[in-house]
């Protein structure tokens, strides 16, 4: 279940279960005999639990559905495919502002106040199961003709300008010994790391072009990410934000232990 929808309904219950007391019970109170009876005996009425609880638990749950649905989301990276920036057990946050004011739940915009762009790292909810979360970059707009052939990527006829910046070593248990060629690649005003693994002789040559209201995204770990090349476009409405920043990393493919060196990296 997804946990805005989770959010809501807390939200919903304690504040019936707040509004619904105060109501039926303490405004009767006040007016009649057994409120002035307890006041002349110096106590007030004892709530019951679950409205103590309720009460307590509302405002808390509020703000973070507020702060969760309209300004700032956590996530974890739970795969390597945006390696070399983005690590499995990075946590992050997501700007919900960038890309438009949507209501929690239904995820509809009422609001514009921007667009994705090119190179941005974004995340979505993924077209062939909405439930689950994907982060990618940005790699083609609407209209955008995207053009990958023999590993090299192309926007509109124009090669993306690469530059070699040394080799990577994986660090996944099933992928120690192996490193992949690290290039830096520059879309839009982006200026961000890539792999390219030359053990996958084969690449996922394909030339397409974005439809309206549609995104093509791609992982920066291109021979190890499953992304537009093999599912085609992210749907405007499935769009969830920008990933910025890193606030927290745990070491999940090489032990376990906090990653002090990448906790308040910005995400280009």
């Amino acid at each position: 279940m997804d946990f805005s929808l989770i959010l809501f309904i807390f939200l919903v219950v304690t504040g019936l279960i707040s509004l619904g007391y105060r109501l039926l019970v303490e405004g009767r109170a006040n007016d009649g005999a057994a409120m002035a009876a307890a006041t002349e005996a110096g106590a007030e009425p004892r709530q019951p639990v679950i409205v103590e609880y309720a009460r307590a638990l509302f405002p808390v749950i509020l703000i973070v559905f507020v702060l969760r649905s309209f300004i700032v989301e956590p996530f974890r990276i739970p795969s390597g495919s945006m390696l070399p920036g983005l690590q499995n057990g990075d946590f992050i946050l997501v700007n919900k502002f960038s890309y438009g004011i949507r209501l929690p739940v239904v995820n509809l915009k009422v609001m514009d106040t921007g667009e994705p762009a090119r190179g941005d790292v974004m995340v979505f909810r993924f077209p062939r199961d909405p439930s689950l979360n994907f982060i990618k970059r940005v790699i083609g707009l609407p209209g955008d003709t995207i053009t990958y052939v023999g590993k090299q990527l192309s926007i509109n006829g124009e090669p993306v300008p690469v530059e070699a910046a040394g080799e990577h070593a994986f660090e996944q248990v099933n992928m120690r010994g192996y490193s992949a060629r690290r290039l830096q690649e520059t879309i839009g005003e982006s200026e961000h790391y890539i792999l390219l693994d030359d053990r996958v002789e084969r690449s996922r040559d394909m030339e397409v072009t974005v439809p309206e209201g549609h995104y093509f995204v791609m992982g920066d770990n291109r021979d190890h990410s499953n992304d537009s090349r093999y599912w085609r476009f992210v749907p405007e409405e499935n769009v969830v934000g920008r990933a910025f920043f890193i606030w927290f990393s745990w070491k999940s493919e090489s032990g376990g232990g906090v990653d002090w060196g990448r906790i308040g990296n910005s995400i280009d």
